[in-house]
């Protein structure tokens, strides 16, 4: 797994003319070498694949790390790189220019002299976007919990609950299931509230009547899931369903249309038309969707802005159009799919119909 991944960042590397990389992010730290401690740094040549970490992580860095020379630096990590820099012979040496603070580069760059650094922002995140079998596996375990987990907090979504304490129940309930965490801070908002993209759950009681949107969750050794659903506490409506039905219709032309050889902004254009063309359109302010893995926003983008990422079978997106109307309540409906070869398939499995609760 971790040779595969090396091998296809070697390639890139050569296509760039660089002798090697500093890989310092987290996420990519993690999906080349398979370490997940919290302090490390790779560099990976053509021919050499080192992992510095300190004394606190040498031995998981072992285990978890096999195809990497694990090495723990004498002072800094800085000064252990320019010693190999040096013995590497390298002399034109990638880094993460988005990741790295203006001061962490210059230490790099003093203690490391007489070769040329350069920016590669968003190379190992292009690596990332296309899953391996291994990836999707715990992508799909990870999206199986929060379908089982939402099932299981379902009964307790009634007039007088807490948004925060279903919040609360559902993380603990993901994690009863088998995830290591949760993907991102859980949304529970409803009534009024459900118009908040990204509300926060607050102390709000439930009452009867309110829309309540759920956006959630789990991660699974180390791989995100991300879905949205949006129910209903008593009979919903006129207005409620005609909001939901919009929504709901959007969203599944978003999914029907979901194949290798689209760009993240035209399956964007299939959502939003048909909302802009129920007349809602100004209250659809995001983009459709977005890739997932390792974290939660990732590439590709399937939105108007950046999304020209043609979609590739092994790239995980969502799928997740709303409707935001101040002071009345908000609909969001989303689903995580796997781009296959010939479409794709969706990963949520929770029903999408209007629940009444």
């Amino acid at each position: 797994m971790a040779e595969d991944r090396i091998a296809r960042l070697r390639a890139a590397l050569a296509e760039r003319g660089l002798d090697g990389l500093v890989v310092v992010k987290p996420e990519n730290r993690a999906y080349l070498s398979g370490f997940t401690g919290s302090a490390g740094v790779l560099l990976i040549t053509p021919e050499r694949a080192v992992l510095i970490t300190d004394f606190r992580y040498t031995e998981q860095a072992a285990a978890q790390a096999p195809a990497f020379q694990v090495m723990k630096p004498e002072s800094t990590d800085e000064a252990l790189i320019a010693r190999l820099v040096d013995e590497f012979g390298l002399k034109r040496i990638g880094y993460e220019g988005d990741h790295l603070t203006v001061d962490q580069f210059q230490t790099y760059r003093q203690a490391v002299s007489g070769c040329e650094w350069v920016s590669v922002t968003g190379l190992v995140e292009t690596l990332r976007m296309v899953k391996d079998q291994t990836e999707i596996a715990r992508m799909r375990r990870a999206a199986e919990i929060a379908d089982e987990a939402f099932a299981q907090i379902l009964p307790l979504v009634k007039p007088g609950a807490v948004e925060r304490d279903l919040a609360a129940e559902l993380e603990y309930r993901m994690k009863k299931l088998g995830a290591e965490g949760v993907a991102f801070e859980t949304i529970v908002v409803s009534g009024v509230r459900s118009s908040l993209p990204h509300g926060r759950p607050s102390d709000k009681a439930i009452a009867a009547g309110d829309l309540v949107t759920f956006d959630f969750g789990a991660l699974y050794e180390g791989y995100c899931s991300d879905m949205t659903r949006t129910v209903v506490v008593g009979e919903p409506t006129d207005k409620q369903r005609e909001i939901y039905s919009i929504v709901l219709e959007a969203q599944k032309r978003g999914v029907a249309a979901c194949r290798p050889g689209i760009t993240g902004k035209e399956l964007d254009d299939v959502c939003r038309s048909y909302i802009k063309e129920r007349g809602y359109g100004e209250y659809f302010g995001h983009g459709t969707g977005h890739g997932v893995g390792r974290f939660i926003h990732e590439g590709p983008r399937v939105s108007q802005r950046g999304g020209d990422v043609v979609l590739q079978p092994g790239m995980v997106v969502t799928i997740e159009p709303g409707i935001y109307l101040p002071g009345w309540g908000g609909v969001r409906i989303e689903d995580m799919l796997l781009v296959t070869e010939s479409g794709a398939e969706v990963l949520t499995r929770t029903p999408k119909e209007l629940l009444i609760l």
